[in-house]
């Protein structure tokens, strides 16, 4: 192996793979070595959750278009509001795949927070026994750390299916009252597809959302605040 930064780094040599060991038994180094991974995964965290928050911003200014193209006049066609489910449920998949990605960079963070800041302020003994190998472990073989069904239920909870329900909500008043002179049926029909198949369909697709967003299942996120009673001094006057 070539040393210096410029050379040629061999990961399958020994000594590249064993650079960090001495860090790893000077107490010292590895709490400055600490400090500055805890910033680097901060600052990645950051990044994703910056991604997350465009594509909610994206989904709402869909929404948003949507439905005043829809109710811009009763020459509009109900369909643009079924197009604005479809594509909300593209924003959902694209964000439930970085929310993953961010769920698995975050839980890295509280395993140090938990383990290093945490005992320097109540040394009472970590909470996961050889949180090192734990973390180690993870930063050689990256793994998911929730489900693709739990992440999906999250962001639906948290921010798509009131979308969803607006857009339900919206189509509804939209075939029923907005159109005078003009069946429910009618107005509902899409093309050569009846109205009565049209509002079955989307029936089951609602309860579907719902199943989705509100059956209970076992958490596996590594969150913060999720299902705790606030403590003493965290309660407001």
């Amino acid at each position: 192996m070539t040393g210096g930064l410029g050379g040629d780094f061999d990961s399958d040599e020994r000594e590249a793979r064993e650079i960090g060991g001495a860090a790893a038994e000077d107490e010292s180094e590895f709490l400055s070595m600490a400090q500055q991974y805890y910033r680097g995964e901060m600052s990645q965290s950051a990044t994703y959750l910056d991604r997350l928050d465009l594509t909610v911003d994206w989904a709402i200014a869909v929404v948003t278009a949507v439905l005043a193209l829809a109710f811009e006049s009763t020459e509009r066609s109900s369909n643009l509001l079924l197009i604005g489910m479809i594509a909300l449920v593209m924003f959902l998949l694209f964000d439930v795949r970085r929310y993953r990605t961010y769920d698995a960079i975050r839980a890295r963070v509280r395993l140090v927070e938990e383990n290093v800041f945490a005992n320097a302020f109540d040394p009472e003994g970590a909470p996961l026994r050889d949180w090192r190998k734990e973390l180690g472990r993870d930063l050689r073989s990256p793994v998911l750390k929730v489900t693709y069904r739990e992440a999906l239920s999250r962001r639906l909870g948290r921010v798509y299916f009131p979308m969803f329900l607006l857009l339900g909500v919206a189509w509804i008043f939209r075939i029923t009252v907005f159109v005078p002179g003009e069946t429910w049926l009618e107005t509902a029909s899409v093309s050569d597809v009846p109205g009565e198949v049209v509002a079955g369909a989307l029936a089951l697709f609602y309860a579907v959302l719902f199943a989705l967003t509100f059956w209970p299942g076992k958490r596996q996120a590594k969150g913060e605040f999720h299902g705790q009673e606030p403590g003493a001094w965290k309660k407001p006057d």
